[in-house]
């Protein structure tokens, strides 16, 4: 796609291998009248949608394109409701050249190279990546794909659900990296926490469902440049994609062949004790207590409101016993063992006051099993 070649309602760009499309779209199977700019799977019937560029800003009919610019950027342009002039719904805001070219790659990923691209579907080593569409990720992660924060630009790269299921734009919930104390990722409404993982423990993010070794590879990274993560596919035929629906969920499908359709494979969160804080302040949430009520109090401590417990709303938590001594121990040492619990909420924790690297946190969450 170039300045002379745009690509209009009703033409598709096609990645090179014929895994991804791009085009225009109109959601709830086609019958609404306002029309997305979508990246999607090209060869499954099921059409699926992984990436939306103007999701708050539709077009009202099939007057709409997309090309590259006098300026070298993207734009998706069309005519407004009074179809009388032509009015901008979307673009990228890059300084480039007009000689740029824009690519959809078998990643999934729209890039704009600066002065053009290579001749063979991928970037090459004398590309410049002016744009790309997996910087600024809607609803989908797709394999290759990093969420997270690039320190050196302040680019923060993270999910965001769509407002319904027909309806692409931005949603409340969304799904980011928190780089504070040891880095967590959180799903969000708005800013209430609504599920975490627990802290990185050097192959996998702790309390989460395990990815199967494999089907997965996770390239993990917190270093002075940046925080990401990025799962690839140990199997390129496999397709396999994680997504943040409109209800707060993050899912992730696979594609089964002889099926003909998306197979769950996980979900977070998935449990009631899954949620951010179900059982507040001292409080421990498992389902398997025995108890009609699966919210208890750690040792030494009881509910903060009876009456509130007695409804089953653990929420307020849980206060230290009355007549309760400073120390759980007798002896005023030791610790209480608490088997089964996901490592408490890492992101106030002050690693450097300890002396202790992240590393060696993380190791040690590990050796005890926390979150297995």
């Amino acid at each position: 796609m170039t300045s002379t070649q745009p690509i209009k309602d009703g033409d598709l760009l096609v990645s090179n291998g014929e895994t991804f499309a791009l085009g225009f779209f109109s959601p709830g199977n086609g019958t609404s009248n306002r029309r997305y700019v979508g990246i999607w799977y090209y060869k499954i019937p099921e059409q699926t949608i992984v990436w939306v560029a103007n999701r708050d800003n539709p077009i009202n009919g099939m007057s709409g394109a997309l090309a590259v610019d006098q300026h070298g950027n993207l734009v998706i342009y069309g005519d407004n409701s009074q179809n009388i002039v032509t009015k901008t719904f979307w673009q990228t805001n890059v300084s480039a050249s007009s000689s740029n070219s824009a690519r959809l790659l078998d990643s999934g990923n729209l890039v704009l190279f600066q002065g053009g691209d290579d001749t063979n579907g991928s970037s090459s080593t004398s590309s410049v990546v002016a744009w790309q569409s997996f910087d600024y990720p809607t609803h989908t992660m797709l394999p290759n794909m990093k969420l997270g924060l690039d320190r050196r630009t302040g680019l923060n790269r993270f999910l965001t659900s769509w407002k319904s299921h027909d309806d692409p734009g931005t949603g409340e919930y969304s799904f980011r990296r928190d780089t504070r104390g040891l880095p967590q990722s959180f799903v969000l409404k708005g800013s209430a926490r609504i599920w975490r993982t627990g802290p990185w423990i050097g192959n996998k993010w702790s309390g989460t469902p395990k990815l199967l070794n494999y089907i997965f590879n996770v390239s993990y990274i917190d270093n002075n440049e940046e925080f990401s993560v990025m799962y690839s596919l140990i199997n390129a035929s496999v397709m396999s994609m994680m997504f943040l629906d409109e209800f707060g969920y993050l899912q992730r499908y696979t594609w089964h062949e002889d099926k003909a359709s998306w197979v769950w494979f996980m979900s977070a969160p998935k449990e009631p004790c899954d949620f951010y804080g179900r059982c507040g302040p001292y409080g421990n949430c498992d389902p398997n207590n025995g108890e009609k009520f699966d919210c208890t109090c750690l040792p030494g401590y009881e509910p903060r409101s009876a009456r509130d417990w007695y409804l089953e709303d653990g929420s307020a938590g849980c206060k230290r016993k009355r007549g309760g001594t400073i120390s759980m121990c007798n002896n005023g040492e030791g610790f209480v063992k608490v088997a089964r619990v996901k490592v408490p909420d890492t992101s106030e924790v002050a690693h450097s006051d300890v002396n202790l690297s992240k590393e060696a946190l993380t190791e040690a969450f590990a050796s005890l099993g926390m979150g297995i």
